[in-house]
């Protein structure tokens, strides 16, 4: 007789807590069916006013969008910020004419970082931290030609890049 009010313990214990789990699992449920959609916003991307060609004793001339509110130091730091021998009086600001050609934004492979490099056709990561370590070594290139002294660079790839880069300003 004892063990049958042993197992009938256990069973109404069993019982209690699998009521209690699915009880648990309904409030849980209902609860979840109810809540609101999560809604995501997110800011506008802010539209360029135009385009600004930077040149002179900055570290990457080209042509840079502005925007609203942007200032002179913010269009120099578009452009690399300026150079390490900077005289303000040689920075160059030209505002295209609408409607007219821009001219092409070339990167000084003198000053360009390696992220910059690796962006051109046919560098890549690799290339573009060759090319850095290249003129760390060997100091400024001369010449775009020189590139094909670069480890892994050849004429097809310089053929790529040549409308793209510069030597100097």
């Amino acid at each position: 007789m004892k063990a049958g009010r042993f197992f009938n313990r256990w069973s109404l214990l069993a019982v209690v807590l699998l009521l209690i789990i699915i009880a648990g699992g309904v409030v849980i449920g209902l609860d979840n069916r109810h809540s609101q959609p999560v809604v995501i916003i997110m800011s506008p991307t802010p539209m360029p006013q135009g385009e600004i060609y930077v040149g002179g004793a900055v570290n990457n001339p080209g042509i840079y969008p502005f925007y609203a509110g942007d200032n002179l130091e913010d269009i120099l730091q578009a452009a690399g910020g300026l150079t390490a021998d900077a005289d303000l009086s040689q920075v160059e600001l030209k505002i295209p004419e609408k409607g007219g050609v821009a001219e092409l934004q070339k990167i000084n492979i003198n000053t360009a970082d390696a992220w910059l490099l690796a962006a051109l056709p046919g560098i890549g990561d690799v290339h573009a931290t060759a090319i850095v370590a290249y003129r760390q070594q060997h100091g400024p290139f001369r010449d775009i030609n020189e590139l094909l002294n670069v480890e892994g660079i050849g004429t097809v790839t310089l053929d790529k890049i040549r409308v793209f880069i510069t030597v100097g300003d």
